[in-house]
C-alpha cells in the first residue's frame, strides 16, 4: 500500500502531527509520498533535508498511491479533491483544525486509523460532486466542487440580483448578497451557516440557498441533482465573486453559469465505528441535552 499525505501547515504542532503519522505508516510498512510545499515546510521546521518522495500535481499521483491522507481542516480536505479528481483514490482526513465534519479523524486517533487502513477495516462514502460550466471557463479543468458553488457580491455593499432557472424554467430572482449551490456534503458547510437544511448524502438533491435575502419570504429550496441550475446577474457593481469550494474568481453579468452534477464521485475513507450520523450528533453535539 502506497499513501499520498497533503496538509497545509498551520501550527507549531503541525510538524510533530506529521511525524507521528509517518512514524504510524513505517510501523505498518505503508509507502509514502508528501505535498512538495510539505516536505519543504518539514526540513525547514527540522533544518535538515528529508530524504521523501514527493507529488505536486495530481498526475503524479494518478495510479500510483492508494490513498491520500489529508491533515489539516475540511478546507484542507477540499484541496485534495483538486488532486484526486476521478481517479477514485480514497481520501482519510485527519482534522487538526476545528469542526471537521470531512475531516473527521481526531489527532488522538491517528494510530488507530492508520492501523485500520493497513488491515483494510474501513468503508467508503461516496460523495457527489457538482460541476460548474460556463461561457467563459472560468475555472478551467478545475471546474467540480466537493461542497458549493457561491455567488456573491463584490464591488458595492449592494445587494445582487440573480435571475435562476431549472432546466430553463423560471425560478426565481434572488435579492441577496448572493446564492449558494450546494451538495448534500456541502450541506453542513457554509448553507447550513446560512439557514439551509441538512441533507444525508446519498439525497441526490443540490440546495440552493440565498445569503442574506431581501424578502423575507425566501427560503433555502432542494432540488433534484438531476437539474441543471442556470443563472444570469445583475447589479450596481461591475463584478461579481464565483467561489468554487476553495476557489475563487472575479466575473461579470456577461458571464453565463450552469450547475449539474459531475459525472464521477469522490471517496471518503470512513472508519467502521463512524458514519455520517455519528460524526453529526458529534460535531453538533446532539444528544447531549441530560434528557436525552
Amino acid at each position: 500500500m502506497k499513501a499520498a499525505i497533503y496538509g497545509r501547515h498551520q501550527s507549531k504542532n503541525f510538524a510533530a502531527t506529521i511525524d507521528a503519522l509517518i512514524g504510524h505508516l513505517q510501523n505498518h510498512d505503508i509507502e509514502f509520498v508528501l505535498f512538495d510545499p510539505l516536505k519543504n515546510f518539514l526540513e525547514k521546521s527540522k533544518r535538515e533535508e528529508l530524504n521523501y518522495e514527493v507529488f505536486k500535481t495530481h498526475t503524479d499521483i494518478h495510479d500510483k498511491v492508494d490513498v491520500m491522507i489529508s491533515v489539516g481542516g475540511d478546507g484542507t480536505l477540499l484541496d485534495t479533491v483538486a488532486l484526486v479528481r476521478d481517479s477514485g483514490i480514497p481520501i482519510m482526513g485527519i482534522n487538526s483544525g476545528r469542526l471537521g465534519f470531512l475531516a473527521s479523524i481526531k489527532l488522538d486517533k491517528i494510530a488507530e486509523a492508520v492501523e485500520s487502513m493497513a488491515k483494510g477495516h474501513f468503508g467508503l462514502d461516496q460523495r457527489t460532486l457538482l460541476k460548474v460550466e460556463s461561457n467563459s471557463e472560468i475555472f478551467g479543468d478545475q471546474n467540480f466542487a466537493l461542497n458549493e458553488l457561491t455567488i456573491h457580491k463584490k464591488d458595492t455593499s449592494s445587494m445582487i440580483t440573480i435571475h435562476t432557472y431549472l432546466n430553463g424554467e423560471y425560478l426565481n430572482s434572488y435579492w441577496a448578497d448572493g446564492l449558494i449551490i450546494s451538495t448534500p456534503t456541502g450541506s453542513t458547510g457554509y448553507s447550513l451557516s446560512c439557514g439551509g437544511p441538512i441533507i444525508v448524502p446519498q439525497s441526490e438533491n443540490f440546495i440552493i440557498t440565498p445569503i442574506a435575502p431581501h424578502n423575507l419570504n425566501v427560503r433555502p429550496i432542494i432540488v433534484s441533482d438531476r437539474d441543471v441550475i442556470t443563472f444570469e446577474i445583475e447589479g450596481r457593481g461591475k463584478h461579481y465573486l464565483a467561489s468554487l469550494d476553495s476557489k475563487s474568481y472575479t466575473i461579470d453579468a456577461s458571464v453565463k453559469i450552469a450547475v449539474k452534477k459531475e459525472e464521477f464521485k469522490i471517496n471518503l475513507m470512513r472508519m467502521n465505528n463512524q458514519n455520517f450520523l455519528s460524526t453529526l450528533r458529534d460535531k453538533l453535539m446532539w444528544g447531549l441535552d441530560n434528557r436525552n
